[in-house]
């Protein structure tokens, strides 16, 4: 479904008697949020997330920052320090799909933005959506990936030519505050289960380290029922049945990799919602697919991922009205089929 297959949603929410019926009336202070609409296909699906909110009355007011053309130095990358604070002083933003050039000596932009802001949570809702059909039915996980170390904590060197060296940093303090934030979002939620993801049959010290400290925190939550899953178990546990999960928390790589799993389960990460948790309470929430700039300017990106990311936004901001109607609203048009003005039905009426 592309940008245009919208039209229905944005028409529902754009119509006055109908709005008034999904929305509550807004806060009068508008919310400052900041917004890094990215590259290729990212400044499009941004428009089509501001002309909803829009639409809604969501009481936001976006504060707009964009990729530069030149690295800075304060942040060795394309991202500036002020956009960076804007964060910072709004401690809420949502951010499209942004790309760094491979092998380019240049500093990741999600990097840039993990490790300068400390975004130490990432976390990934992962739901079947009614109307779109995958091999599975009913898979309603959480994954969430501690977004700071790990393999991805940048230190690499050459040892001797021909062999390099790349460190593996797990700390103490990073794995109990993620493993709090598992368990914190299990309650809050009425989750039942946390799955500790490692390989720490392998990697004794390192994952060792991390599942002692999810360990410790499960223990404050008897409530909670917790396991701990080998890696490459867990992957073929989730190709056979997603059910078997609830909260899956897990050092960076391996949340990396099964995140992008659990999204293809339900249709691929143009279906998924992200949101990246700081201490103080900094949300910034992204749509995690490429910024595919073959199609850019098409009419062709679809802005669910986006979108549903910006739902995720509301619901931190506590926002729950806003963010259930608007969600509801997405899983209608999409259970629908409508695109193009008429309904899959009607689409195949016309082909016969």
């Amino acid at each position: 479904m592309a940008s245009s297959g919208f039209q229905l949603l944005k028409r529902t929410l754009g119509n006055p008697s109908t709005a008034a019926r999904f929305f509550s009336s807004a806060p009068s202070t508008p919310i400052r949020a900041t917004l890094f609409p990215g590259d290729g296909i990212g400044p499009e699906i941004a428009e089509s997330v501001k002309q909803i909110f829009k639409a809604a009355d969501v009481p936001i007011e976006w504060e707009e920052h964009y990729v530069g053309t030149e690295i800075d130095p304060r942040t060795q990358s394309f991202l500036t320090w002020e956009s960076l604070e804007s964060v910072r002083q709004n401690r809420v933003g949502l951010k499209g799909p942004m790309a760094t050039p491979i092998g380019k000596g240049h500093r990741s932009l999600n990097l840039t933005l993990r490790k300068e802001l400390n975004l130490y949570a990432n976390v990934r809702p992962c739901y079947s959506l009614p109307g779109y059909k995958t091999r599975y039915d009913n898979v309603n996980l959480i994954t969430i990936r501690e977004n700071t170390e790990g393999e991805y904590s940048g230190l690499e060197h050459q040892v001797v030519r021909g062999v390099v060296e790349s460190l593996k940093i797990i700390t103490r303090q990073a794995s109990l505050r993620v493993a709090e934030y598992a368990f914190h979002y299990a309650k809050e939620h009425g989750r039942e289960r946390v799955s500790a993801i490692h390989k720490a049959n392998i990697m004794q010290k390192t994952d060792g380290l991390f599942l002692k400290c999810c360990r410790e925190v499960a223990e404050k939550y008897p409530e909670i029922k917790y396991e701990e899953v080998v890696i490459d178990n867990c992957c073929m546990m989730l190709v056979k049945n997603p059910a078997l999960f609830d909260v899956l928390v897990m050092p960076n790589l391996y949340g990396d990799i099964i995140s992008d799993l659990c999204a293809g389960l339900v249709g691929g990460l143009g279906l998924t919602p992200s949101c990246n948790i700081g201490e103080g309470g900094i949300a910034l929430a992204e749509a995690v697919h490429g910024s595919a700039p073959d199609i850019a300017g098409k009419n062709l990106a679809n802005p669910t991922a986006l979108l549903l990311s910006g739902v995720s936004m509301l619901r931190h901001l506590n926002l729950h009205d806003k963010a259930d109607k608007i969600q509801n609203a997405i899983l209608n048009t999409i259970a629908e089929g409508f695109y193009d003005g008429k309904t899959a039905k009607e689409k195949t009426r016309d082909a016969d």
